[in-house]
């Protein structure tokens, strides 16, 4: 079992080195982080954009680039196209962004006729260790889909599934986060949208896990707070998922936990046939590392 972002480090590890398409990776945390990754033993980048600004920026890194393949592309777009590409005819196991626009690699990762499109949803899927909690959970989504609607909600659901069970999580147990348990059909939509999805779990239309929601965040992962309030649930207590209802709580959960919570993370965009890392200049140099290990498993 994977308990902590070091074991997700190690079995990236241990599964193989992955390669790792970087477009336009002429940007300086984009390229650490992968070199990061090829010295850790955990992938192997090829490095598509500007090769005379990559090579500098190695050489302020103080980084070897001997044996790593570049390809030359300054364009971003056909960087993004090129490095998809590569994605696409298994030459590459892993997309990731460099200095583009997460625009315009999403848009190229996509297209329906030349992308990596898999017919549904791409969501943020961020994994969490905090030393509040008893486990390893994941937060969705931060940081794509803006107010998804109960149709993307099913999709960001299954793609954390998805994500859970490369690491070992057979069946999560997901948490539909509101700010109450009660449902408000009349001021607060996503608690409709939490209990339909719960029934369809119920159902079997929602599977390879159990739902429940709405839930509070105390509810969610507090056993204690869940007994306080008589919410009888497999799933309050002991989340292995924490779907939010919007981008605003996802983004200030996922900031909150790690800038201000004493948290640990790793983030991945899943939904595509093949994962996708979008790591941010604002993230520490673990965090990206950890990123591109969670995208070798969860590939």
């Amino acid at each position: 079992m994977i308990n902590s972002i070091a074991d997700i480090m190690a079995a990236a590890r241990a599964s193989g080195r992955k390669r790792i398409a970087v477009a336009a990776a002429q940007e300086h945390s984009a390229l650490e982080a992968a070199l990061d990754a090829r010295a850790a033993g955990i992938a192997e980048p090829i490095l598509i954009g500007d090769l005379e600004a990559i090579r500098g920026i190695a050489a302020e890194l103080g980084a070897d680039l001997a044996g790593v393949r570049m390809i030359e592309e300054k364009d971003f777009a056909k960087a993004a196209a090129a490095a998809v590409a590569l994605v696409r005819s298994g030459e590459a196991d892993v997309l990731m962004k460099g200095v583009l626009d997460t625009s315009i690699l999403l848009k190229a990762a996509l297209n329906k006729e030349s992308g990596l499109n898999a017919g549904r949803l791409t969501s943020h899927v961020a994994v969490i260790e905090s030393p509040y909690y008893h486990k390893l959970f994941i937060v969705t989504d931060a940081a794509i889909n803006i107010a998804p609607d109960l149709r993307g909600k099913l999709d960001i659901i299954a793609n954390a599934v998805q994500v859970s069970r490369s690491l070992g999580v057979e069946r999560p147990k997901v948490a539909l986060l509101a700010a109450m348990e009660k449902v408000n059909p009349e001021k607060m939509p996503c608690t409709v949208d939490a209990a339909i999805i719960t029934q369809m779990n119920r159902r079997g239309q929602v599977k390879d896990c159990v739902v429940d929601g709405p839930l509070a965040l105390d509810n969610a992962v507090s056993a204690e707070s869940a007994k306080i309030k008589k919410i009888v649930s497999d799933v309050a207590g002991d989340a292995d998922i924490l779907v939010v209802p919007d981008i605003e709580a996802g983004n200030v959960l996922y900031k909150a936990l790690l800038d201000m919570g004493g948290a640990k993370g790793a983030g991945v965009v899943a939904g595509a046939s093949k994962p996708i890392v979008l790591t941010s200049r604002a993230d520490s140099r673990e965090t990206k590392l950890a990123s591109i290990a969670l995208a070798a498993l969860a590939g």
